[in-house]
């Protein structure tokens, strides 16, 4: 027998467990947890050693790339109706869709003071106002569905700004492109920058957002690995402190 072999054939006749090979699970995400899902990839390496591959992206867009055949094994949707879309059209795990957080709106402005909320709104005295897109984003069609609740969305429709996603929302404020605009909870949560305006969840129906498991990753442990990590205490408490809302 050639050494190597013996090797082998020794370490495997004393029970010895060969070190496996970290996995990589191919995520896409929605913009408006791209934070969190980066810090909950960092602690689920250092929990396992796998490592997540994140895709950021408005809920309608990644759904369309899944459709299109993007290889990604996992979907954190910013809604409750494309993880099950996905499986009843084939695309997803049936049994795996879960709510993972419940997201909040938040009017935030930079060269405009927003904390008096929908005053600020009434008062008009901006000329634009960033959404996400609300074909494809479900903050964006929360940011709509506010503006109609309060009476304004005609008014103000003119001023609107679209945005591809939230991300690039907030980047419209930010970068002077609009002086308020209509942005997650999570991504300007402990920021000292501007102001804010949490949208009362009266408002707009609730931003209930699901995993769900893809082909992809069926036969993936890892994969399957994170979806429970997504669940754990340890990964709950992190969503919670980035502005979302976790039922049991």
């Amino acid at each position: 027998m050639r050494p190597g072999l013996m090797l082998a054939a020794a370490i495997l006749s004393l029970g010895v467990a060969l070190p496996s090979h970290a996995a990589t699970v191919s995520v896409a995400v929605a913009a408006n947890f791209t934070k969190v899902a980066e810090e909950l990839a960092t602690a689920f390496k250092a929990k396992t050693g796998d490592e997540l591959q994140l895709s950021f992206g408005a809920t309608g867009q990644l759904y369309t790339q899944i459709t299109q055949g993007a290889p990604f094994q996992i979907f954190l949707a910013a809604d409750d109706q494309r993880p099950q879309k996905a499986v009843d059209e084939g695309y997803g795990v049936d049994g795996t869709v879960f709510t993972y957080a419940e997201g909040k709106l938040v009017l935030y402005g930079l060269a405009t003071d927003v904390t008096a909320g929908a005053d600020v709104l009434k008062a008009d005295a901006f000329q634009k106002l960033s959404i996400a897109d609300p074909e494809t984003a479900p903050y964006g069609a929360a940011a709509v569905e506010t503006l109609k609740a309060l009476n304004l969305y005609d008014t103000l429709a003119p001023k609107i700004v679209t945005a591809q996603n939230i991300s690039q929302a907030q980047q419209f404020v930010e970068s002077g492109s609009a002086e308020l605009g209509f942005v997650a909870l999570s991504q300007v949560i402990g920021s000292d920058k501007g102001t804010q305006w949490l949208v009362p969840a009266e408002l707009y129906q609730p931003i209930r957002q699901d995993a769900v498991l893809l082909k992809t990753g069926e036969n993936e442990p890892a994969a399957k690995a994170f979806l429970d990590y997504l669940r754990s205490d340890e990964a709950v408490a992190i969503i919670r402190k980035s502005g979302y809302e976790v039922t049991p």
